[in-house]
C-alpha cells in the first residue's frame, strides 16, 4: 500500500490498514501523559510504551532514523496505534506494567518467570500451620517474603522448625491424626494435633516466630532468657532447658543467617539491594533480599539482549524494578547502582503503606552490602557468558550437520515416548531455546489412539497433535513460533512417522533423530538426517552430539517423570475400586486420611474405621485385601 505518512522521515514504513492513517493519527495525538500500544496487522501487540508527552514521544519514533536494530524490525510490522491517556506519569508507568505482564509484548524488556515468587506462610488458624507458598496474599494469613527462590523458603522452613516446633502438616491431616507424627519425636514438631501442647503454649511459639522472621531477634532472646530464669525459679528445670535449648538454636541460627549490620533498624526493614552489570552486550542483574534482617537469598537475572546490540543498562533496570514491584509487595529500603527516575519511585510508593527510601550505598555498610551485589552481578554475568559461549559453540556445530545457518537454528523441540510394559503411555516434548533449556514450555500428552505399546503409533499421534493443532493456527492467520529443528529420540521406525507426518502437513521443519547406541552406550547414539538420506555417528567429543544429548536426555528424564505418575496414580484408583463398596467419596477419604495408596495399605483395622463413611465391616475388607 502506499505510504499514509507524506513527508514523515521513516527507516522503512509500516503497512498500514486500510481504516488506519498515520498521519492523521500523529497529528491528533494529545501533548499528555499515557501509554501506547504498537499494533501488527493480526492484532498482536508489538510493543508498549509510556510517556510523559504521548505526541511527542510517539512521532519520535517516525522521525528519527538512529532506531537500534530491534526498534527498526518492530516499525516494519507496525498496522496501527494505540494509546490510553492518564492523569500522570506515574500512572502511566503503572498502566504500561500491567499491559506488559498480561501481552508479553515481543519487543519489550521482558524480565520472564513462569511462576510467582514464594512466601513463607504462617497460616490463620487456631493451630497455625507452617507452609510454603505461592499465589495471592489473602489473609488472615501472615506472609513473610517474597524469597527469591524456593529453596529460601524451604531452609527458613528448617530453622523454624527446629527452633519453635510449628506444625506443617495439611488441614486435611492434622484434623484426623490420633498420635503424634515422626517429626514430633524428631523435635520438629509440637503436635497441636493430639493436644501434646496447649493453644496457649502454641500461640506463644507462633509470636515469638513471627517476631524473629520480622528481625526482632534481640527481643525475642531476652524474652526467652527470662522465661528461662523464671522457669528455674520454678524449679522447673525440664522447662528451663528447653528455652536454653532455644535460645541457643536461635544464636546459632542468627549468626548463620543475619547479615552484619551495626544498624538495629536494618534488622527490622525489609531491604532489596539491585545490582546492574554489563559487558560485551550482555546485562545482568542481581537481586539481594533481605527479610527481617535476614538474608534470606539471592537471584541473578539475565535478559534476552540479542536483538539489542548496545543495550542501555538503565532501560533494563528500570525494566526490571516496574516488572517485579509494581502490584506486588515491595521492601521498606532499595540499595542499587542506578538512579531510579522520580516517576518510578512515585508509583512504587504510591503502592507502600510507607515511605520507601531508595539510595545507591553512598556510605556505611549500605556501601559494603551494594558492592558485594555489584560483585555477584558481574561473577554472574562471566559465568552466563562463558556458559553461553559453550552452547553458542554446540549451536553452530549442530546447524552446520543439519544444514541451516548458524543464526536460523535457535528452537529445538524433541520428543519422546515412555510406558512401563505399554501401561500409562505418554509422549514428552522439551524445548531447547536462546541456548538453554526452557521448563516452562515443556509439554506432556497422554497417548489415547495408539495401542498399548506401540511406539510409532504414539509417535505419530504426538506429532499430529502438536504440529496439527500449529499448522491451523497459522492458517487461521495467527503468529506462531515453529522450531528450526526437531528432534526424535528414536531409530528408523519413529523417524519414518516423523516423515509421514511431515507430508500430511506440508512441514518443511528439518528432522534428526537420535538412535540408542550399541549397547545403549552414550557416545555411540546414530544419528538419522532423513532429508538428507543419512546415518552416522558422531565423534565423541563433538558439541552438536553434546547438545542432542542434552536434549535428548532431559526429554526422557521428563517423560519418565510423567509416565510413573500417571501409572501410579491408576494404580492406585484401580486397587481401591477393585474392592466393593469403595466408591469416589470413600476412596478420596481414605487417601486424603493416609496420604496415599501406601498409608492405605499400612494402616491397621482400627485406623480405617475412623475414616469417614468407612464402617467397621468394611475397614476389615480393606485391610482383608492388602494383606491377604
Amino acid at each position: 500500500p502506499p505510504n499514509p505518512i507524506g513527508s514523515l522521515k521513516m527507516p522503512t514504513a509500516p503497512a498500514q490498514p486500510n481504516d488506519f492513517n498515520l498521519e492523521i493519527f500523529l497529528k491528533s495525538l494529545p501533548n499528555s501523559a499515557g501509554v501506547y500500544r504498537m499494533i501488527a496487522a493480526d492484532g498482536t501487540v508489538l510493543y508498549v510504551g509510556k510517556a510523559v508527552n504521548l505526541k511527542r514521544r510517539v512521532f519520535s519514533y517516525f522521525q528519527k532514523t538512529d532506531h537500534s536494530p530491534r526498534i527498526q524490525l518492530m516499525l516494519k510490522q507496525v498496522a496501527r496505534i494505540e494509546i490510553t491517556l492518564t492523569q500522570s506519569e506515574a500512572e502511566a508507568l503503572i498502566l504500561e506494567n500491567n499491559l506488559i505482564k498480561s501481552l508479553s509484548p515481543k519487543y519489550n524488556i521482558l524480565f520472564r518467570d513462569d511462576k510467582s515468587y514464594p512466601y513463607l506462610m504462617i497460616s490463620g488458624h487456631a493451630y497455625p500451620q507452617l507452609a510454603y507458598y505461592r499465589g495471592s496474599l489473602k489473609k488472615p494469613n501472615q506472609y513473610f517474603g517474597p524469597y527469591p527462590n524456593g529453596y529460601a523458603v524451604r531452609d527458613s522452613i528448617e530453622i523454624l522448625q527446629k527452633v519453635f516446633q510449628l506444625r506443617t502438616c495439611e488441614d486435611s491431616v492434622f484434623a484426623h491424626r490420633d498420635r503424634p507424627c515422626l517429626l514430633h519425636q524428631i523435635k520438629r514438631c509440637s503436635a497441636p494435633c493430639v493436644g501434646a501442647v496447649s493453644a496457649e503454649e502454641y500461640a506463644e511459639q507462633v509470636r515469638r516466630a513471627t517476631a524473629f522472621l520480622n528481625g526482632r531477634t534481640a527481643d525475642l532472646t531476652r524474652d526467652l532468657e527470662a522465661a528461662m530464669h523464671a522457669a528455674a525459679e520454678k524449679l522447673d528445670f525440664e522447662r528451663a532447658a528447653q528455652l536454653r535449648d532455644q535460645i541457643q538454636a536461635l544464636a546459632v541460627m542468627q549468626s548463620k543467617q543475619f547479615i552484619d549490620s551495626q544498624n538495629q533498624n536494618s534488622k527490622q526493614q525489609d531491604i532489596d539491594i539491585i545490582a546492574i552489570a554489563q559487558a560485551q552486550g550482555s546485562i545482568c542483574l542481581h537481586w539481594v533480599s533481605i527479610r527481617g534482617g535476614r538474608h534470606v537469598g539471592d537471584r541473578s537475572f539475565f535478559p534476552d539482549t540479542r536483538q539489542d546490540p548496545s543495550p542501555n543498562p538503565q532501560d533494563y533496570a528500570e525494566a526490571f524494578v516496574a516488572q517485579h514491584y509494581l502490584g506486588k509487595p515491595k521492601p521498606d529500603v532499595f540499595i542499587t547502582n542506578f538512579r531510579l527516575p522520580e516517576s518510578l519511585q512515585t508509583a512504587l510508593n504510591s503502592e507502600h503503606p510507607r515511605q520507601i527510601v531508595f539510595t545507591q550505598g553512598e556510605r556505611g555498610e549500605r556501601k559494603v552490602w551494594l558492592n558485594m551485589a555489584t560483585r555477584n552481578a558481574e561473577h554472574a554475568l562471566s559465568q552466563h557468558q562463558l556458559q553461553n559461549s559453550n552452547q553458542q559453540e554446540r549451536v553452530a556445530a549442530l546447524a552446520e550437520i543439519i544444514g541451516l545457518p548458524e543464526n536460523e537454528l535457535q528452537r529445538l523441540e524433541c520428543f519422546d515416548i515412555s510406558h512401563t510394559q505399554g501401561e500409562a503411555t505418554l509422549a514428552s516434548c522439551v524445548v531447547y531455546d536462546g541456548y538453554a533449556m526452557q521448563p516452562s514450555q515443556y509439554r506432556r500428552y497422554t497417548i489415547t489412539t495408539a495401542k498399548a505399546g506401540d511406539d510409532y503409533a504414539a509417535m505419530r499421534e504426538v506429532l499430529t497433535r502438536r504440529y496439527g493443532k500449529m499448522q491451523q493456527a497459522r492458517n487461521n492467520g495467527e503468529t506462531v513460533r515453529f522450531p528450526d529443528a526437531v528432534l526424535i529420540d528414536g531409530g528408523k521406525g519413529q523417524i519414518r512417522m516423523a516423515t509421514e507426518v511431515w507430508a500430511e502437513l506440508g512441514l518443511h521443519i528439518p528432522l534428526v533423530g537420535i538412535a540408542k547406541g550399541v549397547e545403549r552406550k552414550a557416545g555411540l547414539e546414530e544419528l538419522i538426517l532423513p532429508f538428507q538420506n543419512r546415518q552416522f555417528r558422531l565423534p565423541p567429543n563433538s558439541p552438536a552430539l553434546h547438545l542432542l544429548q542434552t536434549v535428548r536426555d532431559e526429554s526422557h528424564r521428563f517423560a519418565i517423570t510423567g509416565m510413573r505418575a500417571k501409572r501410579d496414580k491408576s494404580r492406585v484408583t484401580s486397587s481401591l475400586n477393585d474392592i466393593d463398596g469403595i466408591g469416589a467419596k470413600r476412596k478420596a477419604a481414605l487417601l486424603t486420611r493416609f496420604g496415599g495408596l501406601r498409608g492405605v495399605q499400612a494402616a491397621s483395622i482400627d485406623d480405617l474405621a475412623q475414616t469417614d463413611g468407612i464402617s467397621r465391616a468394611l475397614a476389615e475388607k480393606i485391610y482383608g485385601y492388602f494383606h491377604g
